[in-house]
């Protein structure tokens, strides 16, 4: 069985509907899905808020390079243009960590390189795995109880969006 951690974000267009249709895109395979949460942008470049979840899925037939090729073909579904390192993105989809894998490849960096450091990845997770391990990194609850003071209060709960 494959089973990966993906975070989903976006911040153009109806954002909204774009989390959903990664939800949707992945299918059956979605084991859970987090609450949604709105967070500011990340790596300095002006831009719109994003909405942001993370995505436990499973599937025995996809292994780590099937959910970044599925994670890729939604964002091209979505109309994502890459211009702008850290810019702004109709869809992101971004493999996390898939069990027992990880990579050194540059296309596919497991476990994610930046998660240990991103609460808009860390909190959502937590909803959905309490108990969440980042490999190499520890408990997923430690990661983000290190984070400096303040940065989980710039992860804002959406309740009145629910992606499942």
């Amino acid at each position: 069985m494959s089973r990966a951690v993906l975070s989903l974000g976006s911040n153009l267009g109806d954002r909204f509907a774009h989390l959903r249709g990664a939800v949707a895109g992945f299918g059956a395979a979605v084991v859970a899905a987090s609450p949604v949460y709105e967070t500011a942008p990340w790596g300095g470049v002006e831009q719109p808020d994003f909405l942001n979840a993370v995505l436990i899925v499973a599937d025995p037939a996809v292994d780590h390079w099937g959910w970044l090729r599925r994670g890729q073909e939604l964002e091209k579904a979505a109309e994502r243009v890459r211009e702008v390192r850290w810019g702004p993105r109709t869809l992101d989809v971004d493999v996390v960590t898939v069990d027992g894998v990880s990579s050194d490849d540059p296309e596919l960096l497991l476990p994610h390189p930046g998660t240990p450091e991103r609460a808009t990845v860390l909190i959502p997770w937590l909803d959905v795995e309490p108990d969440a391990v980042l490999p190499g990194h520890g408990r997923v609850a430690d990661l983000l109880a290190a984070l400096p003071a303040g940065e989980a209060d710039t992860v804002r709960p959406r309740p009145d969006l629910v992606l499942r």
